[in-house]
């Protein structure tokens, strides 16, 4: 059985993020990127799949610049057996990443593919439930607990009244969830190995899919700083400012 990958490079998340003076977006200069966390999480799963011996092969996959290679190096690390770019400098939104997957699902034919359920930058979670819309393909998403039983998968998943088991005919789409698992530490003979695993390199044009934006950011712009709290000397006071400052009540 085969499972792809999508992961994605991020700012990492420890960075404290800052907009552009122009307000055209987030400033990346200079600035640490690294695995979707979520992604890392899909990666870890997948490896998992594997040392059970129900997943033969793991495929990382990526979309972007010639610099998501590290990202999928980084896959590769913790137990991915090979990569896929999708190389481009244009923007990427989910609607395109899900159908670069798409393309790459047709190509690759995997039996399961794993996602993160969303990215840390613009926090979207879209790009799973798309895929599985365009791919036809059943779909399971904030996963925290993934078994493959024969030619159905098994998926526990959080929900408001506590947890709902699914059953899906393969092949499926599955996006995790942060209590799926706790990803492993990328060992430095595993980095040295993942320098030679396979890595192929394929562009939008080449998988015939059109990335051409949708949507437009007309504004980019921090969250308005907090005013500092205040005590009030009794309940009147108290409804006196939530209803005249604040205009809450």
């Amino acid at each position: 059985m085969r499972v792809l990958v999508a992961v994605k490079r991020v700012v990492d998340f420890n960075v404290k993020v800052r907009v552009r003076s122009d307000g055209t977006g987030v400033d990346l200069s200079n600035v640490k990127m690294s695995i979707n966390p979520f992604d890392e999480i899909a990666v870890e799963e997948a490896v998992r799949l594997r040392e059970k011996g129900v997943v033969s092969e793991v495929v990382a996959v990526s979309c972007g610049t010639n610099a998501c290679q590290e990202t999928l190096r980084t896959a590769m690390a913790i137990g991915a057996d090979r990569g896929i770019l999708v190389e481009t400098d244009a923007e990427l939104q989910p609607l395109a990443v899900a159908k670069l997957l798409k393309a790459l699902v047709d190509r690759e034919q995997p039996q399961l593919v794993i996602l993160g359920k969303q990215a840390i930058d613009n926090d979207c979670n879209q790009t799973g439930q798309m895929l599985a819309a365009l791919a036809g393909m059943g779909q399971a998403t904030f996963a925290s607990r993934v078994e493959l039983v024969g030619d159905c998968a098994d998926v526990t998943r959080e929900i408001d009244g506590g947890l709902e088991t699914l059953r899906l005919k393969l092949p499926a789409v599955v996006t995790t969830d942060l209590r799926l698992n706790e990803p492993r530490y990328a060992t430095l003979p595993n980095i040295m190995k993942a320098k030679k695993k396979p890595l192929d390199v394929v562009t939008p044009d080449h998988l015939g899919v059109d990335v051409a934006p949708r949507l437009k950011t007309l504004d980019t712009a921090e969250p308005a700083g907090r005013s500092a709290g205040v005590k009030v000397p009794d309940v009147a006071a108290l409804i006196e400012k939530l209803r005249n400052e604040a205009k809450v009540i």
